[in-house]
């Protein structure tokens, strides 16, 4: 008996071999085109709502606003032995030394010993502490609510009664580095605040 001639065809090695694909057989399913992807949309960018004022400084109803003023500069922080301890020292504020810059960026003046706070039209005005909170920062210095005195009878600042210190980055002395070998040694921190003042 005379066996017909076998062959091995491996698909893409014949000269002759199809590139076409394949054809889906009778009543096969066929496969649906991708799909196309939907450009992404980026997210609307979250803007941080505004931190409350803390009861404890709020301004004592009735007051009005006058004046807000951003800080930037320093605290500056002596090391001194404590009053109860004089064999321990620490950090103690010594001053603060800052301008001040309205809402358009612009410099109105500078912020100083006193603690005070005086304008490039010579009215100036001094602060006591009346009450404090901490700042939601827990690497920020204190907001605080302080009594104001005038020094002079005109300016911006005659009538000024209250000033509210809030929104503080930085400012907090160090937590480490005051001892009796650095007696008197100075440290200068980097810190902002908003100022704002109130008259009656």
């Amino acid at each position: 008996m005379k066996l017909a001639p076998l062959f091995l065809l491996v698909a893409g090695c014949s000269p002759h071999a199809s590139t076409e694909p394949p054809a889906a057989a009778p009543g096969a399913a066929t496969s649906a085109a991708p799909a196309t992807t939907a450009p992404s949309v980026p997210e609307t960018p979250r803007v941080a709502a505004p931190v409350a004022t803390p009861p404890s400084i709020a301004v004592p109803s009735g007051s009005r606003l006058v004046l807000k003023a951003l800080a930037k500069g320093v605290q500056i922080y002596a090391c001194k032995p404590t009053a109860s301890a004089p064999t321990v020292y620490e950090w103690t504020l010594r001053a603060p030394e800052a301008d001040l810059f309205d809402e358009k960026g612009q410099r109105i003046g500078r912020h100083y010993a006193g603690p005070t706070w005086q304008l490039a039209d010579g009215s100036k005005v001094v602060g006591k502490l009346r009450s404090k909170a901490d700042s939601p920062d827990a690497t920020a210095i204190p907001w605080l609510l302080l009594d104001a005195k005038p020094t002079e009878s005109t300016g911006a600042l005659r009538e000024v009664t209250y000033i509210q210190r809030v929104e503080t980055s930085g400012g907090k002395a160090p937590a480490s580095g005051c001892d009796a070998a650095r007696s008197g040694a100075e440290a200068r921190v980097d810190y902002s605040a908003t100022y704002s003042m109130f008259v009656p």
